[in-house]
């Protein structure tokens, strides 16, 4: 059993990660179409019906889950959409004060091509296949944002290069990939597990205030749960020296991380709603 365990690790260990993993974009996703009025809803499933003019039929567009996963499968078609590799991330410092100008020159960062696409999805002049891009594009990039470590690092890369351990994972495991991948789904799946859980969470009533604010406002408060949750869990100090070891996120750990998880993703689908409602409704 511990050979067996210890293989698993390090073939995980191995696996690309990407952001949110598959379970993370879908469920920001799926509640985002959840909570959109019915005409919006209407609209999203008259553009899914076009994605085949994207083509890419290695990267298939069925559902909003399809759709909201889909920039990160598109990353396997390498030179073909490798000028978004920068779209899905902003890495703002969490040890200086918030600021988006540089991480975002260019319009090169996860907020700025939240808007943008926002914007490409409303307009109704645009051919089909830019609008089903961009509502695969607003759709995922709202689910990144909400992903703590794609909003604020300490200069690691969004945690790529502070390493650590998730349980009996190690290997070459480390706090970006934990947040991206193990924890996520963890967090998403445990009971009651899936995105209508996630919602129904949250009390109707205080939705309008989640839902509210700019995507400025937004990042700032994922920058800042990448500060108190991301590093702060593991480093008393998080804007101290990266720990020489490989911290362990535990199991104690983890339960008490899981509702900050659900909360991230519940509050990215709150807030793509109130998007695709602006953009199409």
């Amino acid at each position: 059993m511990k050979r067996l365990l210890v293989s698993l690790a390090l073939l995980l260990a191995a696996s690309p990660a990407a952001a949110w993993w598959e379970y993370g974009h879908h469920s920001v996703g799926r509640i985002g179409y959840m909570l959109a009025k019915p005409g919006t809803r209407a609209k999203i499933d008259r553009l899914i019906a076009h994605s085949r003019t994207l083509e890419t039929p290695t990267c298939p567009i069925r559902t909003i889950e399809d759709a909201a996963y889909w920039p990160d499968c598109a990353k396997g078609l390498k030179e073909r959409f490798s000028y978004s590799s920068s779209w899905h991330y902003q890495n703002v410092d969490i040890c200086k004060p918030f600021d988006l100008k540089a991480p975002c020159a260019d319009g090169n960062c996860v907020s700025a091509q939240i808007t943008r696409n926002a914007k490409l999805l409303a307009d109704e002049s645009l051919p089909v296949r830019e609008r089903v891009m961009a509502l695969a594009f607003l759709a995922h990039f709202v689910g990144d944002l909400h992903m703590p470590l794609h909003a604020g690092d300490k200069a690691d890369l969004g945690g790529n290069r502070f390493g650590a351990n998730y349980g009996v994972i190690a290997g070459r495991t480390n706090l970006h990939t934990i947040w991206d991948g193990y924890l996520a789904d963890r967090g998403i799946s445990n009971p009651p597990g899936g995105p209508a859980a996630l919602i129904a969470e949250v009390p109707t009533a205080e939705r309008p205030a989640i839902a509210a604010g700019t995507v400025e406002d937004w990042s700032r408060e994922n920058w800042e749960a990448a500060r108190e949750f991301a590093y702060g869990t593991l480093m008393a100090d998080p804007c101290g020296p990266t720990p020489t070891g490989r911290p362990t996120v535990d199991e104690a750990t983890t339960r008490r991380l899981i509702p900050v998880v659900r909360a991230r993703i519940a509050r990215g689908g709150i807030r793509l709603a109130r998007l695709l409602d602006e953009a199409l409704s």
